[in-house]
């Protein structure tokens, strides 16, 4: 499939009728099965026998995820696990536990402790002081080492942002920066109460690339309040003139049923869905004309970066920090909410801070909910990852890795893929089931047909989880 920017249509209008049919709810699946299918009977026995298994592999690197969880306000657009409180004060306990799981996870991991890729989300990581910051890196640090050209990665709001905050990373080593934005439009802004300038974004951005960063990436999202064409064109027009490496595009998703502080977004405010669909499809126009290459279903990449290298060379990796390059089997995970995936099962901390201060405290892993994954979990969850990295998947390398005649196994599931062929979403061959350039706006909808679990449990219901897939 050609990447020239030429040779991939948006075809905007074309999309419309199909928007009403396909819009609909659906898992992002950064994993699968997702985990809307975790449960309360996977615990830290479970997680325990399993990185027992992961560190028999000693010379296999590790992925580890820090969730650092405090804001100081809270963006209505926002659906992560986070503690709002303006009182610094209130988060140094946090810190003090979390070191405390590091060495628990140290403890079951003796053996296996090179780290190839490391990511601090949040909530926001540097709410935590610069000196807060070092002293956490430095004590997982004393137990997990990056080793030779590791992925430290950070997420910052350049709002409370500071060049010491930088400065500080990159003295521990950190290489890719994250920067939301979201919409630099002033009525987009004060709609979603996150107000930050390009000025303050630019200077945290030309920090890190003095420091060292290798990479930058910002994030936008669509479908935001008060969002229009015009609008959102600039915006995206201002980060391509930042300069960025990346460039992550998300549609916003309104769930007030899961996040209350949505209710304060007001429905008639969003962009209708058709025009939602317009506002990724300028954008993706824009970041195609300006040379960069679309990295799965939301992502965009300068040629030279990682990302882009990976996808051509059918290397890219997708887990539950994004699209990445690091060759990370097992992803452990620290603080609430922290997902990992480990040797065949999900394991998910506790989301509640007095929950997760208990079992830490108390000395075991503080695990409350994942899922073990089945054999026919492992083969969908290797189909439905190459679609979401490559808009294809290949048939022969999935017979050959779990022994099974494609077209056999997943008969019901081809003809739901060859239904979206007849729409052309997708291509449907004995060798190849693959999205079309139109087809890639809808790769969400495509993956669902080898998705089991949507197909027995979700599939129609009208109080779905799922945000919506454009």
């Amino acid at each position: 499939m050609t990447d020239s920017p030429a040779e991939r249509p948006v075809a905007r209008a074309a999309t419309v009728e199909l928007l009403k049919r396909f819009d609909r709810p659906g898992p992002r699946y950064t994993s699968y099965p997702t985990a809307v299918e975790f449960h309360d009977g996977v615990g830290p026995d479970d997680y325990a026998r399993t990185l027992a298994t992961a560190d028999r592999a000693a010379d296999a690197p590790l992925s580890i995820y820090v969730h650092l969880p405090f804001c100081e306000h809270r963006c209505l657009f926002c659906g992560c696990h986070v503690i709002i409180t303006p009182h610094k004060e209130k988060a140094r306990p946090y810190l003090d536990l979390l070191k405390a799981e590091v060495d628990l996870l140290a403890g079951h991991l003796p053996n296996r402790r090179g780290v190839s890729q490391l990511h601090l989300g949040g909530g926001t990581p540097t709410y935590q002081s610069p000196a807060e910051l070092r002293e956490v890196l430095e004590h997982l640090y004393t137990s997990f080492r990056p080793v030779d050209g590791a992925e430290l990665s950070v997420e910052v709001d350049p709002r409370v942002t500071t060049a010491e905050h930088v400065d500080v990373l990159a003295d521990l080593g950190f290489n890719r920066i994250s920067l939301g934005v979201q919409d630099f439009t002033g009525e987009v802004q004060e709609a979603i109460e996150r107000v930050q300038s390009v000025e303050e974004t630019a200077a945290i951005i030309d920090h890190a690339r003095a420091r060292g960063f290798q990479g930058t990436n910002v994030d936008l999202i669509y479908g935001l309040p008060n969002q229009t064409p015009e609008g959102f064109e600039r915006s995206v027009r201002t980060v391509i003139d930042l300069g960025v490496d990346r460039a992550a595009v998300y549609s916003f998703a309104l769930v007030p049923w899961i996040r209350g502080h949505q209710k304060r977004i007001e429905p008639e405010d969003l962009p209708p869905a058709e025009q939602k669909l317009a506002l990724f499809a300028l954008a993706r126009e824009r970041f195609l004309e300006a040379g960069f290459e679309p990295i799965g279903m939301d992502h965009f990449a300068r040629p030279d970066d990682e990302l882009a290298r990976a996808r051509r060379e059918g290397r890219l990796r997708r887990n539950f920090q994004g699209y990445t390059v690091i060759p990370a089997d097992d992803v452990v995970g620290l603080g609430i909410s922290a997902i990992g995936d480990v040797a065949g099962g999900y394991f998910q901390n506790a989301k509640k801070l007095s929950t997760y201060e208990e079992a830490v405290r108390a000395g075991r892993l503080p695990v409350e909910r994942g899922l073990l994954r089945s054999p026919d979990d492992e083969v969908r969850r290797a189909v439905i990852h190459a679609l979401m990295c490559n808009f294809h998947v290949d048939v022969a390398p999935i017979e050959a890795a779990f022994g099974i005649d494609f077209a056999t196994y997943f008969t019901p599931d081809l003809e739901r893929a060859r239904a979206l062929e007849r729409d052309g979403l997708a291509v449907v061959t004995p060798e190849r089931v693959s999205a079309t350039p139109k087809g890639e706006l809808f790769v969400r909808n495509l993956a669902m047909c080898f998705d089991r679990y949507w197909r027995e449990k979700h599939e129609g219901r009208a109080d779905s989880v799922f945000s919506k897939t454009i």
